[in-house]
């Protein structure tokens, strides 16, 4: 059976930047197995099958696949998502903001639409859950083997290296400038047997050292257990990222914004807008959003699974 589906770069207003996604919005008929199988061929960093929701005040069910397995919630996904299904019309705009609900594998989750001119123009998620911090990492020295880096290019001062999660584990690693993130090449050997099996798995690099004006962080992020080598704009590290820097900095209540550069060693280059509400010295709510860009459609060829 055909199945059509729709393409976008998310995290970018310029096409062939950003963080390629494939959205399928009517899925039902697809097993497990069928949409795993497609996720491989497309082989993006993910693809999203779209289905009706279960619960009533709900928009939509989200399955989001990598080449190499389900995740429970992904970012940039997410805000594709919204983005694709209100351009084509499939969830109905309401005026300059739309408010969505997907169900995804750790909840629902909130996502608010911006339009002009009956055009949405940005999509900000709400995290479904809030940071979880892992276990203590790997020692410094190991960290800059796995990096192929120096010891002294992994920060210690500022920030320090922490495990931290809002639904997806993610290492995070502070480098001390832009030359030490662009330098930086992950040693695969070395992660299997570091990392592989480690509570955070996924390693997200960063530097307070950003190239452009108003941006506040670089950073690059490997997933070789995810099947990705690097991705160039992450929003479920994004979102434990907000967690990792209000654990890193003792700021007082009320509500903080960062913007993350990423994808710029791949050529895709991503902005990607952060924001954390802070009550009574906790994290409440982490929104992360970003503009996405229709790149294409197609219909795929699906055949059935006798099993």
């Amino acid at each position: 059976m055909r199945y059509r589906y729709y393409t976008a770069d998310v995290f970018t207003q310029t096409i062939f930047g950003g963080n390629q996604l494939a959205v399928f919005p009517k899925a039902e008929g697809l097993k497990t197995e069928q949409m795993q199988r497609v996720a491989r061929e497309l082989n993006l960093s993910e693809t999203v099958f779209v289905f009706p929701a279960q619960e009533s005040t709900h928009t939509r069910r989200l399955r989001i696949f990598t080449p190499g397995t389900e995740l429970p919630f992904a970012g940039h996904p997410t805000i594709g998502s919204a983005y694709i299904l209100t351009t084509i019309g499939e969830i109905p705009l309401d005026g300059e903001q739309t408010q969505i609900v997907f169900e995804e594998g750790v909840g629902p989750v909130k996502v608010l639409v911006q339009a002009t001119g009956g055009q949405p123009t940005f999509a900000q998620l709400s995290a479904a859950q809030m940071p979880e911090f892992g276990p203590e990492p790997p020692a410094r020295a190991e960290l800059a083997a796995l990096l192929s880096l120096q010891e002294d290019q992994i920060l210690e001062e500022t920030f320090t290296t922490q495990a931290v999660s809002c639904g997806v584990p993610f290492l995070f690693i502070p480098l001390r400038d832009r030359k030490a993130l662009q330098q930086a090449q992950l040693d695969v050997a070395k992660w299997k047997t570091l990392l592989a099996s480690y509570w955070a798995p996924h390693v997200y690099i960063f530097t307070p050292d950003p190239e452009l004006e108003g941006s506040n962080f670089r950073a690059r992020m490997f997933a070789p257990a995810m099947g990705i080598q690097e991705d160039p704009a992450t929003g479920a590290a994004a979102t434990a990222f907000a967690g990792y820097l209000d654990s890193q900095e003792t700021v007082e209540d009320g509500t903080f914004r960062w913007i993350v550069e990423q994808g710029f060693e791949m050529e895709r280059p991503s902005i990607l807008e952060v924001e954390a509400d802070k009550q009574q010295g906790k994290i409440v709510a982490i929104r992360v959003g970003g503009a996405s860009v229709l790149t294409g459609e197609g219909l795929l060829e699906i055949p059935a699974i006798d099993h």
